[in-house]
């Protein structure tokens, strides 16, 4: 994304703005939708131009067509799906609206700088008395009374490099902001995936092990009746006695752990933290062949490669940089002479003296160069401390690219190793399903004691959840892949739902 917004170095900066705003008011009076003091405003708040677009209008997650909205920014009644989690965590979540506000900072910043090549006015005005005594003197004492007025003109009209080296570093800070909240916004939408899925998954172990319960509870039952009729032990009735009350322990610590994902849910999207929320049902049901992005080990060398190039916390990182070398040219150039123009008016006086006795008007126009020759060596480690900083700023560009590229290749494995796991997880269901049913029927032609359906109910409960936990790790892994890679939109957010 090129945001960039260099203009030119000379002088006629000035009379470049003064024309923007002229042909503003002269556009004004064609313009239905915004009056002449609409656009007015709208010139003075932003003069110079340095407001991103972004600001005002925002732009699209990678593969979206449309521009998140957040007129929304509370729960509601409906079960909370993913993609309500993702966009009340984009609109709510404080790290965001840091990045965000780091955008205006530095949009300020870069008016400061522009602000450079314009001259600076400035006026005075006042009423004096001045009383003059001449003590051990025949002289008499004298009043004056009267208005002074001063105003003064001043416009840098030449250096090397200084202002041109500060607006570069500038507009590459503000790029830098703009790609550091783009990177936020990845990063945040990674961790409500993995707090929603683990959410969810946390729900199916609370739900299978409350299952696993309801059937040690009717095993229980079967087992005091049959005691009752004499066609059982009663150490097997306490064989099913124990195992139910190992259920409904497990049971409640599953639904503890439900609780606790629940809370840090809640946390990631930024919403009051006794908010209570419902989660919405997914599908259980994955398509027959799952998207795996760059699956084989060649396109990952290539994806890699790419996101070198384009993660935009590794774009931001080489912006600040960038920025870093333009500061060590401005301050280099700061050593440098300077060509600037003055005007001044003085009238009855000059600033901080009496007034003068007789009306005076004084004008002065004229140009001075001015040389740097001793700052007490303050120049020479200025520079150092701006040549040190680059060096530091292009560290940081190998540590992000590093720390980027090894989380990419962490969610890679992590997804490559869910996705084998589907098949095994829906092997293991069936066969503990069947073995299951086949228990059962054994048990109840008395063909095997209770042992064997006590642990084939486990293994069931245990089957269940292994399975809707695969499909969660599934689905969470190929979304915090994207993620991983800078690439995440809300489209991918629905197609990852059902692959």
């Amino acid at each position: 994304m090129n945001v960039k917004i260099f203009r030119s170095t000379s002088a006629t900066t000035f009379l470049y703005q003064l024309g923007f705003l002229i042909i503003t008011l002269a556009c004004a009076g064609t313009t239905v939708a915004a009056g002449p003091m609409d656009l007015l405003r709208a010139a003075w708040s932003d003069p110079l131009a340095t407001r991103p677009a972004v600001l005002d209008h925002g732009h699209p997650l990678p593969g979206d067509e449309f521009i998140l909205g957040c007129s929304v920014t509370s729960l509601d009644d409906a079960p909370l799906s993913l993609e309500r989690a993702v966009d009340l965590a984009l609109c709510t979540n404080p790290k965001v609206k840091n990045t965000w506000l780091g955008i205006k900072v530095q949009a300020a910043a870069l008016g400061v700088v522009e602000a450079a090549y314009l001259p600076t006015v400035s006026a005075n005005l006042g009423r004096e008395r001045s009383a003059t005594g001449y003590p051990d003197s025949p002289v008499p004492a004298s009043t004056v009374s009267g208005n002074t007025a001063y105003a003064s003109l001043n416009w840098r009209l030449f250096d090397f490099g200084e202002r041109a080296a500060d607006r570069e570093s500038a507009n590459l800070l503000l790029v830098s902001a703009i790609e550091t909240h783009d990177a936020m916004l990845q990063k945040v939408m990674e961790d409500t995936i993995q707090a929603y899925f683990d959410a969810q998954s946390a729900r199916a172990t609370w739900q299978a092990k409350e299952e696993g319960e309801q059937i040690a509870n009717a095993t229980f039952a079967s087992a005091q009746r049959r005691e009752g009729h004499g066609a059982l032990a009663h150490g097997d009735t306490l064989q099913a006695a124990a195992a139910h009350a190992h259920t409904s322990l497990d049971r409640n610590r599953a639904l503890g752990d439900y609780l606790k994902a629940c809370a840090v849910l809640v946390y990631m999207m930024g919403i009051p933290p006794d908010s209570e929320i419902v989660l919405a049902d997914i599908d259980p049901v994955v398509a027959a062949s799952p998207l795996m992005p760059q699956y084989s080990r060649v396109d990952l060398a290539a994806w890699l490669e790419e996101v070198r190039r384009t993660h935009p916390s590794i774009m931001a990182a080489r912006s600040q940089w960038e920025a870093a070398r333009a500061t060590l040219r401005s301050t280099q150039a700061s050593g440098r002479p300077t060509i600037d123009f003055a005007a001044n008016y003085y009238r009855n006086g000059y600033p901080n003296q009496s007034i003068s006795g007789v009306g005076s008007h004084v004008r002065t126009v004229g140009v001075s160069i001015s040389f740097p020759i001793f700052s007490g060596f303050s120049y020479t480690y200025k520079v150092r401390q701006a040549a040190a900083l680059a060096e530091q700023r292009e560290t940081n560009v190998l540590e992000t690219e590093h720390d980027i590229l090894t989380d990419l290749v962490k969610a890679y494995s992590d997804a490559r190793s869910a996705l084998e796991s589907l098949d095994a997880s829906a092997l293991l269901l069936s066969a503990a399903q069947g073995a299951l049913i086949s228990s059962q029927r054994k048990y109840d032609r008395g063909a095997t004691d209770i042992t064997e359906i006590l642990n084939a109910q486990k293994e069931l409960a245990d089957a269940k959840n292994e399975r809707v936990r695969a499909i969660n790790d599934w689905r969470s892994a190929r979304l915090r892949l994207m993620a991983a890679a800078g690439q995440l939109g809300r489209k991918q957010l629905a197609v990852g739902m059902v692959n």
